[in-house]
C-alpha cells in the first residue's frame, strides 16, 4: 500500500495540524475564514474526531502530522447514481450519443444480460471505486420494470449489507410512471421498495395523465412511508414542466416526505418568468434539486455535425437563492447514459464549478458533494467535519482552491475511522468476462 504525500498515522491519538477545511463542512467551530477556508488543527483519537482547534492549538503530547496547509475534507455524498448500469458500455454503447440512444442501449442491455450475478458484479466494481475515491454515502437509482425490480432490490439490499460500515446506501425504484396504469405491477413494485427500506422514484413526462400519476404517486408513499425522487425534465424541450406539476402535486397532497427532482433541464430553457414561477413553487414545496452537469452535458443538445449551444444543467442557482435545497452527483458511469466517469466526487466538483459556474467566490462551493446532499437524503451526520464524529476525512496535498481545483488530486488519502485505507482503484480487466475488453 502506498500512502502519497504523508505517512500514516501510527498513534491511537493523533492530530492533523495545519489543515485547510471548507469551512461549510465544519461544525461549531469559530475560527478565521478566507474564501470560505479555515486553517484548524483536527484532534483524532481512537477513530474518532474529539476536538477541532484553531491551529497550532491541539494538546502537545498527541502524535502530529503536519499537513502544511493541505486541505482536509469530510468524505463525500454521492446521492444520484446508477450502480445498476455501471459499466455496461464496453458491451452495449450509445450508437450515437443521444438521449434515446441511451434508452434504447440499456433496455436492450438490461433485457438480455441483467441478471443478479451481473449487476452484483458490476455493483460491487463501482462501490470499490467509489470507497478508494472518499465517499461514504450514495444514493442509487435502480431500473425497476418487471422483472427487473425484484433481482436488482435484492441484490441491492445484500449489498447494502454488506457495505453498511463502508459506504451507507439508499435505493430509488426508477420506472416510467405511465406504467402505474398496470396495478398489479405497481403493488408488487411497491411492496418491493418497502421491504428493501427503498424509496418511490420514476420518470416524468408530460401528458394527459401526470396529474393522476403524480397524485397516486404522493399518495401511495404517505400510505407506505416512503420519500420520492424522482427524474424530472431531462431534455432540452422549453415545454416540458413536470417540476412545476411535480411541486404543485406535494402542495395539494399536503405531502410531508422528502422529496428530490434530479436533472431538471428544461427549466433553463424555459423564458424568465415562467421559470421563475417553477422555482417559487419548488421552493414552497420544500423539493430538492439534484444537478447532474457531467451526464447533462454530454447528453443534452447534442445533434449530429452540431456544435451544442447550451450546458444542459438546470437553474442551479436561481433555485439555491430562493432557497431550494441543491447539490451535484456523479449520476451514470461507464454506460450508454454517459461514457466515462469513475464515482469520483472531486471530478464531479471540479466539473461542477466550470459547468454551473460555483466559483467566484468559492466560498461554500464545498457544501454540494458533502453536507447538502447529506441532508437533502436525510444523513445530516455524514458529510461535514464536527467533534464526535467518525475520522472520516480526505486528505489532498493541495492548499488553495487553485491548487485544488487544477489537478485531480490523485494522491489523496483517505482515512476511515482514522485509519487510513487502501486507495488502489480496480482494474477494468476485472469485468473483461461479465462486460468485454
Amino acid at each position: 500500500m502506498t500512502y502519497s504525500f504523508i505517512s500514516p498515522p501510527n498513534a491511537a491519538r493523533f492530530v492533523l495540524s495545519n489543515a485547510t477545511v471548507p469551512a461549510v463542512t465544519l461544525e461549531h467551530v469559530d475560527v478565521p475564514i478566507t474564501e470560505g477556508l479555515a486553517t484548524v488543527d483536527i484532534v483524532i483519537s481512537d477513530g474518532m474526531i474529539t476536538a477541532i482547534r484553531p491551529a497550532g492549538a491541539a494538546p502537545a503530547d498527541y502524535a502530529r502530522i503536519d499537513l502544511k496547509d493541505g486541505m482536509v475534507w469530510p468524505c463525500f455524498a454521492d446521492i444520484h447514481t446508477h450502480l445498476d448500469k455501471g459499466h455496461i458500455w464496453p458491451r452495449q454503447a450509445n450508437p450515437d450519443g443521444s438521449f434515446m440512444g441511451a434508452l434504447d442501449a440499456v433496455r436492450a442491455d438490461r433485457e438480455a444480460n441483467w441478471s443478479a450475478a451481473d449487476v452484483k458484479r458490476r455493483m460491487e466494481f463501482s462501490l470499490r471505486s467509489a470507497y478508494a475515491h472518499g465517499t461514504s454515502l450514495i444514493r442509487t437509482h435502480l431500473d425497476s420494470l418487471a422483472p427487473q425490480h425484484r433481482i436488482s432490490f435484492e441484490v441491492f439490499a445484500e449489498t447494502r449489507d454488506a457495505w453498511r460500515d463502508r459506504i451507507a446506501l439508499q435505493a430509488v425504484a426508477l420506472f416510467p410512471l405511465d406504467a402505474m396504469a398496470d396495478s398489479t405491477f405497481f403493488a408488487d413494485l411497491v411492496t418491493t421498495v418497502r421491504q428493501s427500506g427503498g424509496l418511490l422514484g420514476g420518470v416524468t413526462r408530460m401528458g394527459p395523465e401526470l396529474v393522476w400519476q403524480l397524485d397516486t404517486l404522493f399518495r401511495t408513499a404517505v400510505e407506505h412511508g416512503l420519500d420520492v425522487d424522482l427524474h424530472v425534465d431531462e431534455t432540452d424541450d422549453r415545454g416540458a414542466e413536470t417540476l412545476k406539476a411535480i411541486a404543485e402535486a406535494v402542495l395539494r397532497n399536503g405531502f410531508e416526505g422528502k422529496v428530490t427532482a434530479g436533472h431538471c433541464c428544461s427549466l433553463a430553457r424555459q423564458d424568465e418568468d415562467t421559470a421563475a414561477r417553477t422555482v417559487a413553487l419548488v421552493a414552497k414545496a420544500g423539493i430538492a434539486v439534484i444537478a447532474l452537469p457531467m451526464c447533462n452535458m454530454y447528453l443534452q443538445d447534442r445533434y449530429p455535425g452540431r456544435t451544442p449551444r447550451w450546458r444542459g444543467v438546470t437553474l442551479f442557482k436561481e433555485l439555491a437563492a430562493a432557497g431550494v435545497a441543491t447539490a451535484v452527483a456523479s449520476d451514470n458511469t461507464r454506460d450508454p447514459f454517459y461514457a466515462y466517469g469513475d464515482l469520483d466526487p472531486v471530478e464531479v466538483f471540479r466539473e461542477a464549478v466550470r459547468i454551473l459556474h460555483l466559483d467566484h467566490p468559492l466560498d461554500t462551493a464545498a457544501r454540494v458533494v458533502t453536507n447538502s446532499p447529506a441532508a437533502i437524503v436525510g444523513r445530516s451526520d455524514k458529510g461535514r467535519i464536527a467533534a464526535g464524529d467518525p475520522a472520516d476525512l480526505v486528505l489532498f496535498s493541495a492548499r488553495r482552491w487553485s491548487e485544488f481545483l487544477s489537478r485531480p488530486q490523485s494522491d489523496r488519502v483517505v482515512l476511515r475511522r482514522g485509519k487510513v485505507i487502501d486507495r488502489s482503484l480496480p482494474d477494468y480487466r476485472e469485468l473483461d468476462n461479465v462486460v468485454g475488453a
